[in-house]
C-alpha cells in the first residue's frame, strides 16, 4: 500500500521555519498529550494550527485547509516509526457566495442557516508497517467544525456551539475540531535578544488574546499503547499539503515544544519540517551542542553546561529512563507519554522537575509551563546546575476546562460592548439575516427595512428607501 514517508518539501509552512511561516493554515503550533484527568483509561491528544489568529480577523475568518492532510502519528514501540496515524481532512461549505459575510445573522447552532461558511471533516485511522499503510479505517465522517468566534452579536452563546462540535465516535473515542484560545503561555520577547539583557521586562503573555485552530482527540488508551507492559507512546503531528502535481508533501512537523524554534539553526529548520523522526540523527549535534546556553552565558554570564549534552539527548530524544523511555528506544524527536501514569490530583506547572511525573516532559498537559521547565533543563538542572530560570508567565490567561476538549473558548472578535441599538429585538442583526437570505427563503427583507424607517428623519427615510429598492432589485436577480 501507499508509502507514508515524507517527500522532500519544495515549500514549507511554519512560523518557526522560514518557508512555513508564510502559510499559516499548514503551520503546526503546539502538541499536547496527557492521560485524561476525568477519564484516566483514555489519552487526550491536542494538536494546534494557524498561529496568532487575530480574533477580529474578518471577513475571511479562520478555516482548515482543504488541500491538506492533518496527521497525528503514534509510535508505540520506540522504533522512531509510526505504527498508527490519525488523518484529518476538511471540506468547506458556503450557503451564499454572493455576500462577503461569514454569518448573516446570530448563530445559535452549528446547523444554523445564518452560519454562511461551515466546515466538516473526516478522520481516517491508518495502521502502518515500516511507514506503509497495511489498513485504513474511516472512524469519523462529515463531523462539523466549531466556527471562528466572530463576536457577541454574531454568536451570543459560543459555548453552545463548542459543545455541539464535540462528537463521540464508535469504539469509545471522542473528537473535536474548531477554534480555541491559544493554550501556550509565554513571553515571546525572548526573541528580542533574550529580553535585551533586562529581565525586569519579562512576564507578559505574548499569546494572550490570540486564537488557534485545534484538533482534539480522546481515545481509549488500549487503542494506541502497544501493551500494558509497554505503555509508552511517542506522538508527533504533521501537515501534508497537495503540490502542483497533485501529490501530498509534508511541510510541517511538531513533537516537543520549542525544538524547531530554538534548537535547530536556520539551515536545518525547513529540512526538519519535511523529515520524519527516523531520520533525526542528522540533527543530533543541535541537541548535544545547543546554541541557547551559549547565548545566555554571553548575555547574562550564566555558565553554559559542559558539552556534549547527553542529558538533553536522554530527556528529549529518548525519554526519561524509568519514566517514559521505551525499551530499545531509537533516539528521535517526539512527545513521549507513559500512559500508565495516573493523572495528578494537583498538577504542578513544572511537571517532572517538581516531582509531578504526570507532567512535562512525560507528555505535555495544557497547564505545564514548558518554557520554564525546558529552560531550566537546558541550563543544566539535571547535571547539577540548579536554577530557577523562567519567563515569569506561569499560567494561561484563561482557565482550561475540566472535561474534553479541555481548551478554553476562543477570544471573540468583538471584545467591547455591543453597539448602541443592537441589544435585542428587530435590530440590525435580524435585518441582515433577512436581507441576505436567498430568494424563496422564509421571511422578507421588506418588512425589516420598512420597520426600520419608524421614527427616522428625512435623511434616514431616503437611505431606507434606497436600501429597499436595492433589496427588491437583488431579489429579482435571485440573490
Amino acid at each position: 500500500m501507499t508509502a507514508l514517508e515524507p517527500e522532500a518539501a519544495s515549500a514549507s509552512s511554519h512560523r518557526e521555519a522560514p518557508l512555513i511561516s508564510g502559510s499559516p493554515q499548514y503551520d503546526n503550533t503546539d502538541l499536547y498529550a496527557f492521560v485524561s484527568p476525568d477519564k484516566p483509561d483514555t489519552t487526550t491528544i491536542i494538536a494546534n494550527w494557524i498561529p496568532f489568529e487575530e480574533p477580529a480577523g474578518g471577513p475571511n475568518f479562520f478555516t482548515f485547509a482543504e488541500d491538506a492532510q492533518y496527521d497525528i502519528h503514534i509510535d508505540n514501540n520506540g522504533d522512531a516509526q509510526g505504527e498508527l496515524l490519525f488523518r484529518y481532512t476538511f471540506r468547506t461549505h458556503t450557503k451564499n457566495d454572493r455576500t462577503f459575510l461569514y454569518n448573516t445573522g446570530p448563530v445559535t447552532a452549528l446547523d444554523d442557516p445564518d452560519l454562511n461558511i461551515t466546515q466538516t471533516y473526516d478522520i481516517e485511522l491508518l495502521k502502518l508497517k515500516d511507514q506503509r499503510a497495511v489498513s485504513r479505517t474511516k472512524i469519523a465522517d462529515d463531523v462539523p467544525v466549531a466556527p471562528s468566534n466572530v463576536g457577541k452579536a454574531s454568536m451570543p452563546d459560543y459555548d453552545t456551539l463548542r459543545k455541539q462540535a464535540v462528537h463521540e465516535l464508535a469504539g469509545g473515542a471522542t473528537t473535536f475540531a474548531g477554534q480555541a484560545d491559544d493554550p501556550f503561555f509565554l513571553d515571546l520577547r525572548v526573541f528580542d535578544l533574550l529580553y535585551g539583557g533586562d529581565l525586569s521586562e519579562v512576564g507578559n503573555d505574548t499569546l494572550k488574546g490570540y486564537n488557534v485552530n485545534s484538533l482534539a482527540l480522546q481515545v481509549p488508551t488500549r487503542m494506541i499503547a502497544e501493551s500494558a507492559e509497554q505503555p509508552v507512546v511517542g506522538i508527533w503531528s504533521t501537515t501534508q499539503r497537495k503540490n502542483a502535481e497533485g501529490h501530498f508533501v509534508q511541510v510541517s512537523r511538531l513533537g516537543n515544544p520549542l525544538v524547531n524554534e530554538v534548537v535547530n539553526p536556520l539551515k536545518d529548520k525547513d529540512t526538519f519540517n519535511a523529515s520524519g523522526p527516523w531520520d533525526d540523527a542528522q540533527f543530533l549535534k543541535n541537541v548535544t551542542e545547543p546554541e541557547l546556553p551559549k547565548l545566555i552565558e554571553a548575555i547574562y554570564r550564566i555558565p553554559a553546561p559542559d558539552e556534549p549534552r547527553d542529558d538533553l539527548v536522554d530527556v528529549f530524544l529518548k525519554g526519561v529512563e524509568g519514566l517514559n523511555q521505551p525499551p530499545h528506544v531509537t533516539p528521535s524527536e517526539m512527545l513521549r507519554l507513559n500512559t500508565s501514569i495516573e493523572p495528578a490530583a494537583e498538577p504542578k506547572r513544572l511537571g517532572v522537575l517538581d516531582g509531578d511525573n504526570a507532567g512535562f516532559p512525560n507528555g505535555r498537559r495544557l497547564t505545564d509551563d514548558v518554557i520554564d521547565a525546558a529552560l531550566q533543563v537546558v541550563e543544566g538542572e539535571l547535571v547539577g546546575a540548579k536554577n530557577d530560570l523562567g519567563d515569569a508567565v506561569d499560567a494561561n490567561d484563561k482557565e482550561f476546562g475540566a472535561a474534553f476538549p479541555y481548551l478554553a473558548n476562543p477570544t471573540e472578535g468583538s471584545r467591547g460592548p455591543l453597539a448602541k441599538g443592537v441589544d435585542g429585538g428587530n435590530d440590525v442583526r435580524n435585518q441582515l439575516g433577512d436581507a441576505l437570505r436567498p430568494a424563496g427563503a422564509e421571511g422578507s427583507g421588506d418588512t425589516a427595512l420598512i420597520a426600520a424607517s419608524a421614527g427616522a428623519g428625512a435623511g434616514g427615510l431616503l437611505l431606507i428607501g434606497a436600501a429597499l429598492m436595492w433589496w427588491r432589485r437583488m431579489r429579482g436577480r435571485a440573490y
